[in-house]
């Protein structure tokens, strides 16, 4: 069939299976959904600039609360990271595509359908609104007779299993498919984040996957796993939650983590600092990650014994995670630092994920959180850490591989006006959170009355984002102009360290036109240089025989299995002809299946 399908327009995407082809589509999705988040979060600022403000009912604003964190959890930074593990991995390490293409096209279009599954609630008007937590019980059938909860349960165990394939396929790729030379310690430092993130997927993706199975029993089957009246405990659920959710913090700062440390070595002109020990932190934090879930829960009555294992562990782990802060200071220290975009970017993640660690070990205090629960100081440092720490890291990364991509180069006056929109209006809004949190205001709250002193702070937050949001509209201004009109990349514009700028901008199809061979870390500049600085010339290219190299083929059943996954996830949040409709889905899955399985290579 492949033979058949056109290698260019709207078929080519659907059914293409190149490692590159799926990146970007990861992205675009990704960046679509930012905006959809960042709508929640303008309308929930908006409600909350003056007290006792009717912009939005409780009702509303709770399923924005929820939403918000979902889409930019689940939606947005999980999805924007496997872009870049995508489009980067095999070309960082040598490799013609991933271990398993079609997979990797089945874990994208899954992620597709469960994202839209899961906006489907808005359409319908049973928008999940019990918060991204979903704490029993407020997700029984009780507090949420409609479907709200089941599109919310529904939605990301769809979304849950294309990560789940991604991990699979990447752990595979990184172990067996390096080019001749790398060892594990002559990895590119983003290559290990992107391991190391994937060995938490494959460990916490199960455990939120049963959590939300037990949901859903709980609702439509009546068993009562989180019903104290039928013998279960509440408390159950967030044991569940966290012990995936705190993985999942690391999940999602991991990889804007390996991207900050590319950027800096390559803007400051020198080797990462300390790159064994950055190897050792990056895997001691992915252990630690698993030790300190119930930091959460330090006010649900756990007992001395708990809370002192978790306090100590949630302090254990800051260690890693100042090592890594201290050598990425050490590696611009004496460097000759670049300042554009992307280096800017960096730069502030080190600085704004420093601010919000400092607000994380004083949480490792059982007496300082229980102060702190619950209110908008903890807000705050957690959007310190996954908006200053994640978002910013990963914006670095567009700005620092978009040319590889593209083959254009982002507009740099508009990238470094849309970072200092950005900086100044984060802070604007988040860091008036931390006194808000202090005089007491509740987190979730949609309203509050005048005389409760936090007018002025929040009137400064909204501020905040709305400054954001025109920083955010820049963003896709200069994205939208330099894919048209940008200038044109040369395949090195950054004289980067790692193989992927070896090749042209954008690459060709098949990656490398012979396999690379590396002898050291940072092996394109050993390519480049010699040991005293001056520029090598680089070895001619050989002639490329396309007959050398195996290809995948295009192939349409990955988006048709996913089509049949999603439509049997469907069928629950349908209270007409829902099992029939799960039941078209089971066929189309189970033929697709055959179809995938003897599909002539």
């Amino acid at each position: 069939m492949a033979k058949y399908l056109p290698k260019t327009g709207i078929i080519s995407w659907l059914t293409t299976v190149d490692h590159k082809r799926i990146g970007i589509l990861y992205a675009l999705a990704a960046l679509f959904f930012l905006v959809v988040g960042g709508v929640d979060a303008i309308l929930m600022r908006t409600q909350l600039i003056v007290p006792n403000n009717t912009f939005i009912t409780g009702e509303i604003f709770n399923g924005l609360v929820t939403m918000h964190g979902t889409t930019m959890i689940f939606l947005v930074v999980m999805p924007l990271s496997a872009a870049f593990f995508n489009f980067l991995v095999p070309l960082m390490i040598g490799a013609p595509d991933v271990a398993f293409p079609r997979l990797n096209a089945l874990s994208y279009w899954v992620f597709l359908f469960g994202a839209l599954l899961l906006n489907t609630s808005y359409l319908v008007q049973q928008i999940p609104a019990m918060g991204w937590f979903a704490y029993a019980n407020l997700t029984e059938k009780q507090f949420n007779p409609t479907h709200s909860v089941d599109f919310w349960v529904l939605g990301i165990q769809v979304v849950g299993l294309a990560s789940l394939i991604a991990a699979i396929n990447f752990f595979v790729t990184i172990l067996n498919m390096r080019c001749k030379g790398m060892t594990l310690l002559k990895m590119p430092l983003f290559i290990w984040a992107t391991l190391v993130t994937q060995v938490l997927l494959i460990l916490a993706l199960p455990v939120i996957t049963i959590a939300l199975v037990m949901i859903s029993f709980d609702r439509n089957y009546g068993t009562g796993f989180f019903n104290p009246g039928l013998g279960g405990q509440v408390i159950m659920w967030q044991h569940l939650f966290w012990i995936f959710g705190h993985p999942e913090v690391y999940i999602l700062i991991l990889p804007a983590m390996g991207i900050v440390s590319e950027i800096l070595a390559t803007s400051a002109r020198k080797p990462l600092f300390g790159y064994s020990v950055m190897v050792y932190s990056t895997c001691a934090i992915g252990f630690l990650g698993f030790a300190v879930w119930a930091h959460h829960m330090f006010t649900t009555g756990l007992g001395a014994w708990a809370q002192a294992l978790f306090s100590a562990a949630t302090m254990l782990i800051a260690v890693p995670t100042g090592v890594k802060i201290f050598n990425w200071i050490s590696t611009l220290w004496g460097g000759k630092i670049r300042f554009n975009t992307a280096s800017m970017f960096a730069i502030s993640f080190v600085a704004m994920f420093t601010l919000g660690g400092l607000s994380g070990i004083m949480h490792s205090s059982p007496v300082i959180d229980t102060q702190h629960q619950d209110t908008y100081f903890v807000v705050a440092h957690f959007h310190y850490v996954l908006y200053g720490g994640a978002v910013m890291g990963l914006f670095g990364g567009i700005f620092y591989w978009f040319p590889k991509v593209t083959g254009r180069m982002l507009n740099e006056m508009l990238g470094k006006t849309q970072f200092w929109l950005y900086m100044v209006g984060f802070n604007l809004t988040f860091f008036p959170m931390h006194f808000l949190g202090l005089e007491g205001m509740p987190r979730r709250i949609f309203t509050y009355a005048p005389d409760m002193n936090w007018n002025f702070w929040n009137f400064c937050a909204t501020i905040g984002a709305y400054i954001t949001a025109v920083g955010g509209l820049l963003f896709f201004f200069n994205f939208c102009i330099s894919l048209k009109w940008g200038k044109k990349a040369p395949a090195d514009p950054w004289d980067g360290r790692t193989l992927e700028w070896s090749i042209s901008s954008p690459p060709p199809e098949y990656n490398f036109a012979h396999p690379p061979e590396v002898t050291q870390l940072d092996a394109f500049w050993y390519q480049k240089y010699t040991h005293d600085g001056k520029r090598l010339p680089l070895a001619p290219e050989r002639p490329f025989d396309p007959k050398s190299i195996h290809l995948p083929d295009q192939s349409f059943w990955p988006i048709l299995l996913a089509a049949g996954i999603t439509t049997i996830a469907s069928g629950f949040v349908v209270s007409d002809h829902g099992v029939f409709i799960s039941l078209c889905g089971l066929a189309i899955t189970v033929g697709s299946a055959f179809g995938w399985a003897y599909e002539a290579p």
